[in-house]
């Protein structure tokens, strides 16, 4: 039995049928941006492996952080014991954090982020007297990750979960903003989207601990780029309302949109933050649940003043070397200058594309390119097409996109826009 005929049979990838797996390519290496087959054929990798190795693959300085740390204390409960890297890469991160956003809750992966999160606020609000205050709201087309509560704030009928509506707990779904990224913006509640979220916490906030949603880019819901404004006027809404603002900028953390933080778009701190992938590199897994000194303490000090959660790789020493090696590299190049200059070139390279029969919609932000086609795009035809084009894309729904790491050349990101527009024609 080959590799490929044994990972058929016995291994379950994600999002896929185990009957109908489609085509698989079996990757022997990966450096920079290029993967590499078994069979010696490569392909840039356009998706930052879902958009997190924004260095590209095997950067010599986060695996050379790994490899210290390897050979020195691979991993150690977190429970009752620290470590060096854990404390080194929390300076670094509070650096970079805007507001009062310094205390870090490691997690070992962001969906287990938001699952910390959303503990977070109903802790803090039944801390604050508030026992009523354990539903959410969030806006519809979001995907905040896999488990199980977290399921609960994903989009209930168009998002990804939608199967297990009937066995998830109800939350509170607003309209997506309707105004989007770069149009003009009105204070016309009834245009702006804003008053169905007035009238949720005006007949409802009692019962609501938090609004949670993905700041002006909604990920793995669409790629739907929206008004920044909207969430400004939403911050004060919820302050107004006693309701928490919890921000997942797990896909949009370190620089992806290019601000370093989506939530600058908007100018605007929430009360609690998930960020992961980007986070180390793409080297290994790891994420953050970070919080302001007001909701931590408002935990600590109530009689139920342990938060309860603590993942067994929590703080894992390997994962905290790379994150500390992968924030220095942003520290140390313009990656701004880096994501801007690919945002532009994308802007140049796929406003053709909407000429294509069949294409709605084109939109560029950061480092981040879209392809929207009227109809769903079949991923196989793309993963078929890979080898040939020497690009590897992954659409999902109605789009053809990339994320691409920061270190592309411009060489290489035009052929990757070349392999999206082409894929676009075939659809």
């Amino acid at each position: 039995m080959t590799p490929l005929e044994f990972d058929a049979r016995h291994l379950w990838h994600p999002y896929s049928n185990v009957l109908n797996p489609g085509a698989m390519h079996l990757i022997s290496e990966a450096e920079g941006v290029w993967l590499t087959r078994d069979d010696g054929v490569r392909m840039i990798d356009a998706m930052s492996s879902w958009w997190c190795a924004v260095h590209g693959h095997r950067h010599p300085a986060i695996t050379g952080a790994m490899q210290t740390q390897l050979d020195r204390m691979p991993h150690v409960m977190f429970g009752g014991i620290t470590h060096a890297p854990a404390i080194d890469l929390g300076r670094k991160m509070i650096e970079f954090l805007p507001g009062d956003l310094n205390r870090i809750f490691y997690c070992d992966s962001g969906s287990v982020a938001i699952e910390v999160a959303l503990k977070m606020a109903v802790q803090y609000q039944v801390a604050q007297g508030h026992s009523d205050r354990v539903q959410f709201a969030t806006i519809r087309g979001g995907y905040h990750g896999d488990t199980w509560k977290a399921m609960s704030v994903c989009d209930p009928d168009n998002g990804m979960h939608g199967l297990f509506r009937g066995a998830l707990p109800i939350q509170n779904f607003l309209p997506r903003p309707p105004i989007r990224f770069g149009e003009g913006w009105t204070n016309d509640p009834t245009l702006n989207g804003l008053g169905a979220l007035e009238e949720l916490l005006d007949t409802k906030s009692r019962q609501i601990a938090a609004l949670i949603l993905e700041p002006v880019v909604q990920g793995a819901g669409g790629l739907f780029f929206y008004h920044p404004t909207w969430l400004k006027k939403a911050h004060e809404m919820c302050e107004a309302h006693g309701v928490l603002l919890i921000f997942d900028e797990i896909a949009t953390g370190f620089g992806r949109t290019g601000e370093l933080f989506a939530m600058h778009h908007a100018g605007i701190v929430p009360d609690i933050l998930c960020v992961g992938k980007a986070l180390t590199g793409g080297h290994i897994s790891m994420a953050a649940t970070v919080t302001t000194e007001t909701v931590a303490r408002g935990i600590g000090e109530s009689a139920a003043s342990v938060l309860m959660h603590g993942p067994t790789y929590m703080a894992n020493p390997l994962a905290c070397a790379a994150a500390m090696a992968s924030l220095d590299q942003l520290s140390q190049r313009d990656w701004q200058a880096d994501v801007g200059s690919i945002a532009d070139q994308m802007q140049h390279e796929l406003e053709p594309a909407r000429n294509i029969p069949g294409v709605a919609d084109v939109r560029v932000l950061g480092a981040i390119g879209v392809i929207e086609m009227d109809a769903w795009v079949d991923p196989s035809v793309a993963h078929t097409r890979a080898p040939q084009s020497g690009v590897w894309l992954r659409p999902f729904a109605h789009n053809i996109y990339c994320m691409p790491p920061y270190v592309i050349s411009p060489d290489e990101l035009s052929s990757v826009t070349a392999a999206m527009v082409a894929l676009a024609r075939v659809m």
